[in-house]
């Protein structure tokens, strides 16, 4: 059986004018990049600014947001307008709608991070040899992006404020709280990411100094995004058009 919600889904991405948009704000640490080499002074290393890109830049704002927008488009907006009832009308296991809508936001998810991670890591390390780092973060982040997605689908079908409440998570539980209580890190998808990232790359702890281990990390991402879409597809097997609050 030919994967046609995935592709039919990503066709209906990249046609949307927030694709380019999130093209866009994903250029920006790049321009930094940019700023950095034309500026840097005698000294400053280039790695430590890429760490530091990629946590306060990359995985707290760009990753979250763009899997935030895709992942809540993929299927809420069909649910919202109420064209969803063509594709719910169908004999088709919910699962498996859940799963191909999550594959298509993760997949625009993930290019979209890849692009980011890998444009600024190369005008960063140009001249350097630590390009594993480069290649660390994109794992990282395709890896988070996975969760993030499959979260963010998730809340789609349970309330059409999604997006209202997908941007409370990232700003005031990702940026906050996980800051302000240490055992709040357990269920934050950013740590996750970020520890996943350290434990490939291998860097210094003044360039990325993670609060979880690699394994502890892979599992709780995978817990999430396995826990997500059960949940979703749960919610989805009793959903009718208008139940949305």
């Amino acid at each position: 059986m030919s994967p046609y919600i995935l592709t039919l889904t990503l066709r209906q991405i990249a046609s949307q004018r927030r694709t380019f948009v999130m093209l866009l704000f994903a250029a920006v640490p790049l321009l930094l990049a940019v700023v950095f080499r034309i500026a840097a002074e005698d000294g400053e290393d280039p790695l430590t600014f890429l760490g530091e890109g990629m946590e306060g830049v990359i995985v707290a704002l760009i990753l979250p947001l763009t899997a935030l927008v895709f992942g809540t488009a993929a299927l809420g907006q069909e649910l919202e307008d109420g064209t969803a009832v063509y594709l719910l009308s169908k004999p088709i296991p919910r699962l498996r709608i859940v799963v191909e809508k999550a594959i298509a936001a993760w997949i625009a998810t993930s290019l979209v991070l890849i692009v980011s991670v890998v444009g600024t890591g190369l005008i960063l390390l140009i001249d350097d040899s630590e390009f594993r780092a480069i290649a660390a973060f994109a794992v990282a982040v395709t890896l988070g992006s996975l969760a993030y997605t499959t979260l963010f689908v998730c809340l789609s079908i349970m309330y059409n404020r999604a997006l209202i409440i997908g941007l409370v998570y990232v700003f005031v539980w990702e940026a906050i709280v996980t800051n302000l209580i240490d055992n709040a890190r357990y269920v934050s998808v950013r740590e996750f990411t970020l520890g996943i990232a350290e434990s490939l790359a291998d860097v210094p702890a003044a360039v990325l100094d993670a609060s979880l281990g690699a394994a502890a990390s892979f599992l709780l991402l995978a817990a999430v995004a396995a826990v997500t879409t059960l949940y979703a597809s749960y919610r989805l097997g009793s959903f009718q058009v208008g139940d949305q609050t």
